[in-house]
């Protein structure tokens, strides 16, 4: 088979959680398949990122070193790699399932006549076929898909599986890229992020979220104090951010963010679908709600009956007792 093609997104320097994990399973599948494994890393500090594409075992890493990738801008990127694709030749191209990736999808498949399979829960290749089980219906049901297209671009939700390293020996390319800046037509002059909030919530180990049962400023304080003690991200429910309690760039959910935390608090949370489809694949979840029925209860490992404004005074001083 040809090589499998895996585009890690970098922010902050690093190379992100998710794209780790899918090109986990992208290793796997290479490996079941006889195939190569190959990278792809684009910004002006991509090589010094080579290392931990091929500790998670990228045989052949392509380079754009250009500054131009910096600052996220769909142009640059979809020519960018559309330059690594056609050097590589890949059977599938994996990306993980970030708004940046969620951009260039399209352009990128028209450009190069490729089948796009996006934000899939799993993924695998069946003789000639990649198949794919997308989240559907607020994500209480699985869809499949799958595509026989000699490329198939396939993005991955977070957490859909774990970053395992599987360290090899590489050879490293630098892909030739020119790019004139005057061509485009937008440019972002700056980033603004948000303030008190220092852990970026969807690459976040552990998250702490509010919901309509925090109510007021006290409780935000509590969920705020639980966040520092476990350097956690803030997430929050709809209900709470349209109260004006949380900003709206907390939101998690079918139309907020989709985050993974090994650990996940929600605070006051009912568990409403929608709510659920941003934080499903939490590996241990924390519920914190005063109705014994509440629905988050049915995806919780943990549940706790009580309401917030009692119960998290006493989890806050045992964790700082315990952290100590």
């Amino acid at each position: 088979m040809k090589p499998i093609l895996v585009f890690l997104s970098v922010q902050d320097g690093r190379i992100k959680r998710s794209s780790l994990e899918a090109m986990t399973r992208a290793r796997e599948v290479a490996s079941e398949q006889g195939a190569d494994l190959h990278a792809a890393l684009l910004g002006s500090k991509s090589s010094e990122l080579a290392t931990e594409a091929s500790n998670h075992g990228a045989t052949t890493i392509y380079l754009l070193s250009d500054p131009v990738f910096d600052s996220h801008l769909n142009a640059p990127v979809i020519a960018g790699l559309e330059a690594v694709i056609r050097k590589s030749d890949p059977r599938l191209l994996v990306m993980a399932s970030t708004e940046a990736v969620k951009d260039v999808l399209g352009s990128l498949s028209v450009r190069l006549d490729a089948a796009v399979l996006p934000d899939v829960a799993s993924f695998d290749v069946a003789g000639e076929e990649v198949v794919c089980q997308r989240p559907v219906m607020a994500a209480k049901m699985l869809a499949t898909t799958h595509s026989s297209h000699s490329l198939v671009i396939v993005s991955v939700r977070s957490g859909s599986y774990e970053a395992t390293p599987s360290p090899v020996d590489a050879t490293v390319e630098t892909v030739p890229f020119v790019f004139d800046a005057a061509d485009l037509g937008l440019t972002i002059r700056e980033i603004v992020s948000s303030a008190g909030n220092t852990v970026d919530l969807s690459e976040a180990r552990v998250v702490v979220a509010a919901g309509r049962g925090v109510r007021d400023e006290a409780g935000r304080d509590l969920v705020l104090e639980l966040a520092s003690i476990t350097g956690a991200a803030i997430g929050a429910s709809r209900a709470v951010v349209e109260t004006g309690l949380f900003p709206a760039t907390a939101q998690i959910g079918q139309t907020g963010k989709v985050v993974s935390p090994d650990l996940y608090f929600a605070v006051g949370i009912s568990g409403a679908i929608q709510h659920v489809a941003g934080m499903a694949n939490s590996r241990i979840i924390v519920a914190i709600n005063k109705d014994a029925d509440a629905p988050i209860f049915d995806v919780a490992t943990y549940g706790i009956v009580g309401d917030c404004f009692n119960i998290l005074p006493l989890l806050n001083a045992e964790l700082k007792k315990a952290l100590a």
